[in-house]
């Protein structure tokens, strides 16, 4: 019989010591075992990190060749880089079972007995010792490093009630209380924010990555531990909050950097498959792929903003949340105007705001600022990237004279004295009559994105008038409603008067 060929039905089957070992079981180490695993699936051409977008080329190599090489990992990247994700998706490397000794804490493999309570169990019962089975998902553990943590957690300490319960003298290693680390062998152990573990705590790990053991106290202990250590951190932590230990460093043998999407469209990927939107938001609210596109240029703009700390990064959780309140906000707009569906406008993006100013830390002068200003600085300069993609760049038409300059006809309307509100809340018809008044404006978007349906070419009118504002050929004014948009020169004129309005001011 061979026990690689057994069905899994069949090992559940298997309940003693001795029917373990007539199946042909050979204990294998959990590095063994995750790099068996990975080639079996490379060479069947599957994807063990489903779901992990741009690390094709740059991280899972490197993960595997770890993997292979039977290395201890430390991921090292900024915030939301999906370190923890990668983390857990390793346990689909795993067995999806093994067999482990009924009754023993520390997960003793039946045919190499670890600790003292299991050679107890092996010695009274034989070849009889009950067996049990643990899947996989049981054979992950994580940690998140905080100031708190102490050995007693990880390792393990005396139990003083264990031994007056059973009447044992300290001496005795089963008064033992063992720690997270020993109740995860056989598994993978994560530490979160390595860095902010103490220094103290971080010797401790010594002896258990290099050899293996354990030092609880006083005692003369040897538990030759099986673990596949996985950690993270943050280079900001390095300098801020803690450090790595050298010599702990040097005892985690693959360090992999990770890194943020290197492109809008792996941003897209990444965001449409984590965000949290329901089946009634998507039946309700109509997006095109511009306002998908901005939505990760606000994170392209923040990541290399002046206003904010580069060092502490711009987390994929802001394009996620971000994404999620541009649905609401325009879920909103159907609910107040009670209209079963609605297209998503340039207006809505006003609700983004709240998803950035939490998401990111602001450097000295753009506290100056205020969050709600760089929050809206940052979806102005999403805007401006992204209109040159769909219309002629400004600054291009006014280096060459000899161009003809589509946006004429709409600069002469406002230059004549006329303005435009857009409130977040207008109607569809008003939202519509009001681009209508602009002359030239639906013609621009005719003549360069023929073929749209009819809401969509609205949606583009107004991001022109938004683009066109970036570009400093109008001026745009924000509402406490919405946006007001006007020539430039009389809001250069006006503007003392703007500031001096309790309920608009100029971005």
């Amino acid at each position: 019989m061979s026990y690689e060929t057994l069905a899994t039905q069949d090992k559940l089957k298997i309940t003693t010591l001795k029917e373990l070992m007539e199946s042909g079981y050979q204990p294998k180490t959990v590095k063994e075992e995750l790099r068996q695993n990975l080639i079996k699936k490379m060479r069947a051409g599957e994807n063990v990190f489903e779901g992990i977008w741009g690390y094709e080329d740059t991280v899972i190599p490197d993960i595997q060749r770890a993997i292979l090489s039977r290395h201890n990992i430390n991921l090292l990247g900024l915030r939301g880089q999906a370190k923890t994700r990668i983390a857990r998706m390793m346990t689909l490397l795993l067995d999806e079972y093994i067999p482990v000794l009924r009754g023993c804490e520390l997960n003793d493999d039946p045919m190499q007995p670890l600790s003292r309570q299991a050679q107890d169990i092996l010695e009274e019962k034989g070849n009889e010792a009950p067996v049990v089975w643990m899947h996989r998902e049981e054979r992950y553990t994580e940690k998140l490093a905080t100031p708190d943590v102490s050995v007693a957690d990880l390792i393990g300490d005396v139990d003083p009630i264990k031994a007056a319960t059973l009447k044992l003298p300290y001496s005795d290693e089963r008064v033992i209380h063992y720690g997270l680390i020993p109740r995860s062998h056989r598994g993978i152990f994560v530490i979160n924010e390595l860095p902010d573990l103490q220094a103290r705590i971080q010797v401790a790990l010594f002896n258990i990555l290099q050899e293996g053991d354990i030092q609880i106290r006083g005692f003369k202990l040897r538990l030759p531990l099986d673990l596949q250590f996985v950690f993270t951190a943050n280079p900001e932590d390095y300098t801020n909050r803690g450090s790595i230990i050298t010599p702990l460093k040097d005892r985690i043998d693959a360090q992999i950097i990770t890194h943020y999407p290197e492109s809008i469209e792996i941003g897209r990927k990444i965001t449409a498959q984590e965000a949290a939107i329901k089946d009634e938001q998507n039946d309700v609210v109509e997006l095109n792929d511009l306002s998908k596109d901005l939505i990760e240029q606000i994170a392209i703009e923040a990541r290399s903003s002046e206003y904010i700390d580069e060092k502490s990064g711009v987390s994929a959780r802001l394009t996620i949340s971000a994404f999620e309140s541009l649905i609401s906000a325009a879920e909103r707009r159907s609910l107040v105007n009670k209209e079963e569906k609605v297209y998503v406008r340039m207006s809505d993006f006003t609700g983004v705001v709240p998803a950035i100013t939490g998401k990111v830390e602001l450097v000295y002068e753009g506290e100056q600022e205020g969050p709600g200003i760089v929050a809206q600085t940052l979806v102005g300069k999403a805007i401006r990237s992204q209109f040159d993609h769909y219309f002629p760049n400004p600054e291009e038409l006014r280096k060459d004279r000899e161009k003809k300059n589509p946006y004429k006809s709409i600069i002469k309307w406002f230059n004549d004295g006329k303005k435009i509100d857009l409130f977040h809340d207008d109607t569809e018809k008003d939202y519509q009559k009001k681009l209508k008044e602009i002359p030239g404006l639906k013609d621009l978007v005719k003549t360069h994105h023929s073929g749209l349906s009819e809401k969509e070419t609205y949606f583009m009118m107004e991001f022109a008038l938004h683009g066109m504002a970036e570009y400093s050929l109008l001026s745009k004014h924000a509402l406490a409603k919405g946006h007001s948009f006007k020539d430039l020169l009389s809001s250069m004129l006006n503007f003392e008067d703007s500031a001096e309005n309790d309920d608009d001011f100029n971005i």
